[in-house]
Parts: structure tokens; sequence; C-alpha cells
């Protein structure tokens, strides 16, 4: 993640893993959340804390969800139950449930479809947030399957050369075990920057950069500095990844759509045929290498093609390459030993909430 959302080292205060999720867990169980559910929610945040994926974590993550649950908007105990399917596909309900307990599920029904027929695609309506949707892809790798996971709903995105926002951020998420190497593992929103991104900028106090919002009209703002009360005033004006149309933003935006179509109108979820601003769906597929070939000669290719990608001789000013998943696999080893760096004002809101929900409070 860029130097520009990362808590200051010098105002981080280091949480213990283990000590963030059980305080996870138990916030998710003050709300009325079954204890395997709460289990569940809080494993898909610390995924995304342990990686480095601080927006999609416990930061930005909780707090919405205890709202949403406080609201009654989501509901704590859902029956997801499956409304159409055949060997390799299924279309479910998650019964209004948070999507960080429905797509886990989801996911799982997917990749039973792979082992028994090779592949296994899964739409989903009526769910909240699925947090990262790298956590979902992640799953399928574990049985040495390719994953996918898309997400949508909301408003965020500005079509090219629109001047309202029509679709959300709608993430797209890949993954590919190897053997020796960690798995490739691609999560991103298909805007300029994730939503919740603005969320930590704000926590810091700073602006937006170039190529990352659109001006009140439409425009792309291309000079930067911007400020979070502006996004956040003109109902998050993001720009499609690619910013402008000379530079591709016909890309994002169409990739955002593509998105929509298989996580909204392939589930048959309501709000899509109009863009309703509260319209929402998840698409997870798992394909069994095993159906395709040999899984060890794959995993070895894999890893071949991973070692040359971080390989690759470097710029002027950088010391290394990356591949997907490699910088989060790092971040997972540090942070597993040294604990996820959190914002003051976060612990501070932890320590609140505690409070409220009479749960000790034991992370600083």
């Amino acid at each position: 993640m860029l130097k520009h959302f990362q808590v200051p080292d010098d105002i981080a205060v280091r949480v213990d893993v283990d000590k963030l999720r059980n305080a996870t867990e138990q916030v998710f169980i003050k709300c009325g959340v079954p204890e395997s559910e709460a289990k569940l929610g809080a494993d898909v945040l610390i995924f995304a804390d342990e990686s480095g994926i601080d927006t999609h974590g416990v930061s930005n993550m909780l707090r919405a969800y205890v709202s949403m649950y406080n609201s009654n908007s989501m509901n704590p105990d859902p029956q997801i139950k499956i409304v159409k399917e055949t060997p390799s596909t299924a279309t479910v309900d998650g019964d209004g449930g948070l999507g960080c307990m429905v797509a886990p599920k989801a996911m799982e029904i997917a990749i039973e479809k792979a082992k028994a027929v090779g592949t296994g695609v899964v739409a989903v309506r009526n769910s909240g947030h699925l947090g990262a949707a790298g956590y979902h892809a992640m799953m399928a790798v574990e049985h040495d399957m390719i994953g996918w996971c898309m997400t949508s709903g909301g408003k965020r995105m500005v079509p090219t050369f629109g001047a309202e926002p029509q679709l959300g951020t709608n993430p797209i998420a890949f993954a590919a075990p190897g053997n020796n190497e960690p798995p490739f593992m691609f999560d991103a929103a298909m805007t300029s920057i994730a939503g919740n991104k603005i969320g930590l900028a704000s926590r810091m106090g700073k602006g937006m950069s170039p190529g990352w919002v659109a001006k009140s009209d439409g425009t792309p703002d291309m000079t930067g500095g911007a400020s979070v009360e502006f996004v956040a005033n003109s109902l998050a004006m993001q720009l499609p990844l690619g910013s402008t149309r000379e530079l591709g933003s016909h890309k994002g935006y169409g990739l955002g759509v593509m998105v929509d179509i298989l996580t909204g109108q392939l589930s048959f979820a309501p709000g899509y045929n109009t863009l309703a601003r509260k319209r929402g769906g998840h698409f997870l597929a798992a394909y069994s290498v095993d159906a395709f070939g040999d899984v060890d000669e794959f995993k070895e290719n894999m890893d071949g093609m991973l070692k040359a990608y971080a390989a690759t001789k470097t710029m002027p000013g950088e010391e290394r390459v990356y591949y997907a998943g490699l910088p989060e696999h790092e971040v997972r080893i540090e942070r597993r030993a040294n604990g996820v760096p959190l914002h003051p004002e976060v612990v501070d809101w932890f320590r609140g909430i505690c409070a409220e929900f009479e749960i000790e409070f034991d992370l600083a």
C-alpha cells in the first residue's frame, strides 16, 4: 500500500494479532452474530490487517459493520440458501447477511462443485460488504484451485465522460497457487484507488492525488489536492482505473460494468436494471487445476513464472520488482511477529466500543 495511506511509525500502535482477532470476534457477538459466524467475520477482517490491506481491516470496516447491525440494515444471523443450481453453478440468496460471512460459504459451494466437475461458479444476491475480495479468492488456492471473487454495490465510480457516479469501486480478486513461492493474489478496485483509502486519507489529514477523483462537473482532477471532504460531499466522485480516456479510463469503466453484470445481473439482484444506489451482489468461482492437467507440474511452472517476475531488472531508484501477492505475504510474516499497526484513533474507537459492549479491552 502506498505510504500516503500508511499509519506513520511514530504514532502507530502495534496490536497483537490474536488480541485483535479476539476483540473483533467479541464485537461481532455483541451485535447478535453467532459465535461461529463471528469467528469467520473476524478471520476475513484480520486477513486484511495481517496482509497490509488496511482499507478492509478493522480500522475502516468493523465500525461500519457495527453501525449496520445497530441500524438493523444487516441481518446478524442469515440463513443463506441456494435458489437455483446446476452441477457447476449456483445462485445464492444471502438473506441480508454480511458478505464477510456469506461469501466464504458461497466460495465453499464453488469449491465443492469444482471438486466434482472441475469448475464451480456462484452468484450471490441479498448480501452486504464482503471485506477484502482476496480472502475469498485465496480460499480456492488451499485446494489447488484458481479462485475468483468480484463484488459490486453503491455508487462511487464516474463513468468515462460522465458527471455523476454510477458504479461501485467493483473490485476483482484472482488467486492462483504456486509450490514453494507465495501464491499469486491480485485484488484491486476498478477505480483509481479503493474507496476505503479515502477513509484512511481522512484519518491522517491527507488529500487526493492527481487522477484519483473527478471535479464536481465530472472533469478528471489531474492536478491533485482535492480534499477528502470534497470527495465525500460529492458522493465520492472516483475516477475509473486509468483516470482519463487518454490514459485508459474506458478500461476501468468497462471492467467495472463487467463486474456489475457478473455480480448483479447474473445473481438477479434487484436494482441493477436501474443502477439503484442500494444494489449489491457477489460473484465467486473456483477452477480445479486437476481438471486441466497435472497439479504438481502447474505449481512448479507457477513458481518458475513468479520467480522470473520477481527477478526482473529494476528501474533506477527501485530495489525490487514484486508480483501481486508477494508484498502481502511478506507483510503477514512481519505483522504476525510484531503486531498490526493501528492509528491511535482506531485504538480509541476500540476502547470506546469495548466499554459500550462490556468487553475487556486489552489492545493497548
